[in-house]
């Protein structure tokens, strides 16, 4: 089992930058892919972002593409996403998970509680 937990979250204004973290309380976040989502009110969850366990590779939706940025630091445990000239159509909730592969969309075995992202116009 796997405990993901995410920090960062806030309220801002559009433009701004944020950048969410993301960790696992009882085991290695490195051997496996990481992963960001978001759920949007009255919207189903959507892909963000993804990285390989070596950080090598990485995909992002096209929506945040050239905005937001994933990174991990294996040796400290833990998976950011640097958001940057956030819009109000960011707004959602931003999950943290873990699974087997990075590729576009990946299915997720782990998950985390969520972390509140609203930007304000």
């Amino acid at each position: 089992q796997l405990h993901l937990v995410e920090s960062g979250g806030g309220m801002v204004q559009a433009g701004s930058s944020l950048m969410l973290s993301c960790t696992a309380s009882e085991r290695y976040l490195s051997t496996y892919a990481v992963g960001w989502f978001r759920q949007a009110p009255g919207k189903e969850r959507e892909f963000v972002s993804v990285i390989s366990w070596s950080g090598d590779s990485t995909y992002y939706a096209d929506s945040v593409k050239g905005r937001f940025t994933i990174s991990r630091e294996n040796a400290k445990n833990m998976v950011y996403l640097q958001m940057s000239s956030l819009k109000p159509e960011d707004t959602g909730v931003y999950y943290c998970a873990a699974g087997p592969i990075a590729i576009m969309d990946p299915a997720m075995d782990y998950w985390g509680q969520g972390t509140q992202v609203t930007v304000s116009s």
